[in-house]
Formats: structure tokens, sequence, C-alpha cells
């Protein structure tokens, strides 16, 4: 069994331009949540809407009775030294969000619950074997004297036909205590796995290192998207 915990900042920011097109009190899957099949389509969509074409949100979701869950990478962010040299500013993360079903179909977004994977927990997720488990924990006050007062805890358990992914979320600060759990098959986790696979390297940054040649620090800091990775903690 693996078991990681880190320290992650309380921050708040405005949400996602795209995430606000998603933000409403219920989801529904066949409405907000469907994906166009071809590519030539999903570009008009942008178009029409307005959005683009660097914006895009992609997410890989399991939907069960209960609960749903989705997996996006959150690029990181990069700032200029005096010297020259180009440093990552903000890590990149796997953000995992996690919605309890409130009907047919239906998902509530508003009261939505996030964990963000560092590269080191992602290492972890992608070398688990049939009957491995992991647990990973966060809590953005552990070093203070605040320590413990939101901590969230994801669980990743093998069962007969896949796994349990499950995420805890106690909030003293508002008496709150959250728990979500869905059911993942086995081709559901092996798709998880290769798709934190192939975002590793991108939300370390290590792909601007091959096209360092042709990007500048503007870019850089234009693909990172740091409202996205302090989502975690917005509240």
């Amino acid at each position: 069994m693996f078991k990681l915990s880190r320290m992650l900042p309380l921050t708040s920011t405005s949400r996602h331009r795209l995430l606000e097109v998603l933000s409403s009190r219920k989801v529904e899957v066949g409405d907000r949540l469907s994906h166009s099949a071809g590519i030539s389509t999903a570009t008009n969509n942008y178009a029409a809407k307005g959005y683009a074409s660097d914006r895009i949100f992609a997410p890989y979701t399991v939907y069960k009775g209960k609960a749903a869950f989705s997996l996006i990478p959150c690029l990181p962010t990069f700032t200029k030294l005096n010297s020259g040299t180009v440093v990552v500013d903000r890590r990149g993360s796997i953000m995992m969000t996690f919605m309890h079903s409130i009907g047919e179909r239906k998902y509530d977004w508003e009261k939505r619950q996030r964990f963000a994977l560092s590269a080191t927990e992602v290492g972890s997720l992608i070398t688990m074997g049939a009957q491995d488990s992991c647990d990973f924990f966060h809590d953005p006050s552990m070093l203070s004297s605040n320590a413990g007062q939101v901590r969230k805890s994801l669980s990743i358990k093998p069962h007969a036909n896949g796994y349990f992914v499950s995420l805890t979320v106690v909030n003293n600060l508002l008496n709150t205590n959250d728990y979500f759990s869905v059911p993942v098959t086995t081709a559901e986790f092996a798709v998880m796995k290769t798709a934190c696979s192939f975002a590793l390297p991108h939300i370390m940054g290590w792909d601007q290192i091959t096209n360092q040649q042709s990007r500048g620090i503007d870019d850089l800091q234009a693909k990172g998207d740091s409202k996205v990775s302090d989502l975690e903690w917005e509240k």
C-alpha cells in the first residue's frame, strides 16, 4: 500500500472560464458534459461558443449511479529569473473532480470536491497492480497550528471487477464531511493509467525542455493554468 501526504497552500481564485460554462447547481451528463465525437465538429463548436482554440476542456470522466469523477491535467506555470533562466513557478497536477449523483444522468457540480494529484502521486497510481491499493492525504495547513482543520484523503482499492476510487473531505471550519465512492472497471482504470502516463512529463514541465528553442517565456506562462491548479482548495 502506498501512503503519501503533502502540503498545499490555501488559496481562493476565480473560476476558469470554461469551468464557468459547466458551473450550475445541476449538471446533466447529456447536456453540459456531452462531448463531440468528431474533431472537426468539436472545432466548430468552440468557434460557435466564442472559445479560443487553445483553451480546451477535455476531461476523462467516469459516471456511476451514486457519484462521478473526472481527471484533467493542469499544466505548470513558469517564471523567468534575473539570470534569464526559466524555472517552474507552480507545479502541475492531475486534477480529480468528484460529484454526487442527484438524479438520473444528473450530478451536483456546485457541491463538487477536487483532489490534485502530484507527479509522485501520479507515479503511484500508474504503477498499481491488480491487487494493489494506495492512499493519498492532503492538508493545506499541515505544518501550522491549523493542521487537520481541512483534510482530504483519496483511496484506491481493488475489488473483483476493478477498483473503488473514494474521496473523503473533512472541513472542520465549515463543519462538513463529504464522501464519494466510485467503482471503476479494469478498462476504465487502464484508461486512467495510460492517460496519466502520457500527461506526467507535461505536468512536470519536461515537455517544454525539448521545445525551449521555439518557445518564449510568455508562451510558457500562457500554457500553464494556475487558476485550475488553485481550485482544489477554493472551498
